[in-house]
């Protein structure tokens, strides 16, 4: 019950969110992404997208772009977890805030995953401030590689 709320609080407060987000969209598809060359992060982003049934959400694509590269899944706890380690990472919204504290009052049975996730971000070279529509021809192993130590990047792979 207390995940279908957040769910329905996501669902709503995105729109508004992406409403007011001062950011230039993309107007990229997930063919238009599955298109740049195998193993490209922008070609892995489309199939993270396309696997997960989504489409990239104007303004906001680098959200998705946070989930590939930290392997992050899209359950309620995962997209909890992956604010934890923006936050780390030094990222600041309103949006955030809201969401690790709203997150963390209807699911404290998840602290201890969110506490580890927000010492990912603290400690990794900082990854929150790309751009990363420029960043679709690279390499999705050499961007976790500028990102994340060996030991991180085990993880995550074993995680995807």
């Amino acid at each position: 019950m207390r995940k279908k709320l957040i769910i329905w609080l996501f669902e709503q407060t995105q729109k508004m969110y992406i409403k007011f987000k001062n950011k230039k969209p993309w107007n990229l598809n997930n063919q238009q992404l599955l298109a740049f060359p195998e193993e490209s992060f922008g070609n892995e982003l489309g199939k993270f997208l396309q696997k997960n049934g989504f489409e990239l959400l104007p303004k906001v694509e680098r959200h998705d772009a946070y989930h590939l590269l930290t392997g992050y899944g899209t359950n309620v706890e995962d997209e909890i977890a992956l604010q934890y380690v923006c936050f780390g990472n030094g990222k600041r919204s309103p949006y955030l805030f809201g969401v690790i504290f709203i997150g963390t009052l209807l699911l404290p049975d998840y602290l201890n995953y969110y506490l580890k996730s927000y010492k990912l971000g603290k400690n990794c070279n900082t990854f929150h401030h790309f751009n990363y529509k420029n960043l679709l021809n690279h390499s999705l192993k050499d961007l976790r590689e500028i990102i994340f130590n060996k030991q991180q990047i085990n993880k995550i792979a074993f995680s995807a």
